[in-house]
């Protein structure tokens, strides 16, 4: 591939008034609209300091912004250039919007929260964003840190992962067939603990999988980070199951230690391989399970007892080692659970968890690759319009094909929302005038068909 002309006859004008470059906006500010987030924000966001007026505009205006990459409160300019006026109304300055944000309390960010789970549930009832919630729902949940730089950013500091910066804590809700969509987020200082406020959080997660369409078995999901008594106690009043990983105390040893070697399952792990003769997987990963007893140390009503599923892995000297092992050592992963599901269903399930920090990785690629203002509630809001961001995408994804419904938001950016077009009238109608040829067409036309015109309830 090369430059069809020669490099001197080459020129570049930003002169056109007609064009825009994220033409896939429309549908989804049709889906947003549709679904009533500007609505819900009117009814709910109660916001009264100077520079907060018209809350139902420019939180709509950041989510837009968001969905089409910004990651920045400057970035939100691009909602400004060249024809963006006259396909969209409400656009507002990023120095407007910058303000807007600083006028958020934390009581104005959880009503923010509320808009978000409210929103989500709108969105799985008109699009097929969580298929089969009704038999089986996954809640995940994990937090993260978000690097943050200089001295003037509220609430920075270290915390578990030795960097500075923010703490963001993040619930999710997939199942078997559709990927992850957020329930809920926290921001929380940088040098907090994995555990403060999680409780609180899973049951603001799981409220919003059920009004999201979760009618069936819900199962929470977590690292070792949250095998506290306060999140599985709230997981319980929320009629829910846990399947947390268990930290490796002395009596989590011991229960694994008095397990029978009889018990214990070949399961298909990496590197397994199939025995023709015995009929099994021949594995250095093994299963099995026990009854246990956690939190003794509190009152006997605090206690709890449920499974206790343990997978080993053989430890191999290391390469080019000479010296044989005297016995076998292993390396054990404790989950404990109430799930009803068989051993070896549930093992593999919570090994899904992984499934979170995809979820991580997306927000960091995007919206949340900065926390922008030097005010703490005014990037905790940012944080709850990058997730509203998130599921806004993920549904107009689920919406144009089976493929972009799993894919990630940057595919979907790149394929179905960064689409240059051009604007013209015609018989009183806003045309879009793509580029032809274009490898999402179809998809694009999807999405654009069941955005701006729904079929009939």
């Amino acid at each position: 591939m090369r430059v069809s002309h020669a490099v001197s006859r080459l020129s570049a004008a930003f002169d056109d008034p007609n064009l825009v470059s994220c033409a896939g906006l429309a549908p989804v500010l049709a889906l947003a609209q549709g679904c009533g987030l500007q609505e819900l924000v009117a009814r709910i966001v109660r916001l009264d300091a100077a520079g907060a007026a018209n809350a139902d505009l420019k939180v709509p205006a950041l989510v837009a912004g968001m969905v089409a990459g910004a990651d920045s409160i400057q970035d939100m300019d691009l909602l400004r250039h060249g024809g963006m006026g006259r396909l969209f109304a409400g656009v507002r300055a990023p120095s407007t919007l910058g303000t807007f944000l600083r006028c958020f309390t934390f009581g104005h960010v959880r009503q923010l929260d509320a808009v978000a789970s409210a929103f989500l549930a709108r969105l799985a009832a008109d699009t097929p964003l969580l298929p089969s919630a009704d038999r089986i729902a996954l809640v995940d949940l994990d937090d993260t840190v978000r690097q943050t730089h200089g001295y003037a950013k509220q609430g920075a500091g270290y915390g578990y992962t030795g960097v500075k910066g923010l703490n963001a804590l993040i619930a999710t809700v997939s199942t078997p067939t559709a990927a992850p969509v957020i329930t809920a987020t926290r921001l929380r200082k940088g040098s907090t603990n994995s555990a403060r406020g999680a409780a609180r959080l899973i049951a603001d997660a799981l409220a919003a999988t059920r009004a999201a369409g979760a009618a069936g078995l819900v199962i929470v999901r977590a690292d070792s980070a949250f095998y506290t008594h306060d999140v599985i106690a709230a997981i319980r009043r929320a009629d829910a199951r846990f399947s947390l990983t268990a930290r490796m105390t002395p009596s989590v040893v011991a229960a694994i230690g008095a397990i029978d070697e009889q018990s214990w399952t070949p399961i298909r792990y990496p590197n397994a391989l199939w025995d023709e003769d015995e009929q099994r997987w021949i594995s250095d990963a093994e299963v099995a399970e026990t009854s246990y007893t956690a939190f003794t140390g509190r009152r006997r009503r605090d206690q709890v007892t449920a499974r206790l599923i343990v997978r080993r892995v053989r430890r191999l000297n290391p390469a080019g080692a000479e010296q044989g092992e005297l016995f076998t050592a292993y390396r054990h992963h404790a989950v404990f659970t109430d799930s009803p599901i068989t051993l070896l269903q549930a093992e593999a399930q919570h090994r899904g968890h992984a499934v979170i920090e995809q979820v991580i990785a997306d927000l960091k690629n995007s919206a949340l690759a900065h926390l922008p203002s030097g005010h703490f509630n005014a990037n905790g809001a940012w944080l709850v319009c990058a997730a509203i961001a998130f599921n806004l995408t993920r549904a107009a994804g689920a919406l144009a094909s089976t493929f972009h419904a799993r894919a990630t938001t940057a595919t979907i950016r790149a394929q179905l929302i960064a689409v240059p077009a051009r604007l013209a009238r015609s018989a009183r109608h806003l045309v879009l005038h793509l580029p032809r040829d274009w490898p999402s067409e179809h998809a694009w036309q999807q999405l654009f068909a069941a955005s701006l015109h729904p079929p009939p309830q």
